[in-house]
């Protein structure tokens, strides 16, 4: 039976995964690490555990996090990160600037390749900062 919370898929599948295939994963492991976060601090109860996520995984939040991180990034992350940023998105929410939704795709391109890795320590590492001062 295959482990889906802690796989590791071989680097060749991964590659032939799209940049939105990535982001669609990142997307999932960064909303469960920020629904974590916020029940293992108390940081909400009920009604406002909702919004405190939406307001944690909205592009414009996504971006400004992600600068926190692009410094300790290894070169292989920063193409991955480079290669989610210029994925060719078609829509873009009203609430986000283009700038906003591509850096938001770019760290959900990098949690997703982390995590189909089975890096999952980079993956905490990586979140850790970015929520330090949060």
């Amino acid at each position: 039976m295959t482990d889906y919370l802690h796989i590791q898929l071989p680097p060749d599948q991964i590659r032939g995964i799209s940049s939105i295939g990535l982001a669609h994963m990142g997307d999932a492991v960064y909303e469960l690490l920020v629904r974590t976060w916020l029940c293992a601090h108390g940081k909400a109860t009920g009604k406002g555990l909702d919004r405190a996520t939406v307001a944690l995984v909205c592009a414009p939040k996504q971006a400004e996090l992600a600068q926190r991180i692009l410094p300790l990034l290894t070169e292989e992350e920063q193409a991955v990160f480079r290669r989610g940023r210029n994925a060719n998105v078609h829509s873009i929410p009203a609430h986000a600037s283009r700038a906003q939704y591509q850096q938001a795709t770019a760290l959900e391109a990098l949690l997703g390749w982390l995590h189909l890795s089975g890096r999952h320590d980079r993956v905490e590492q990586l979140f850790a900062v970015m929520m330090e001062e949060e």
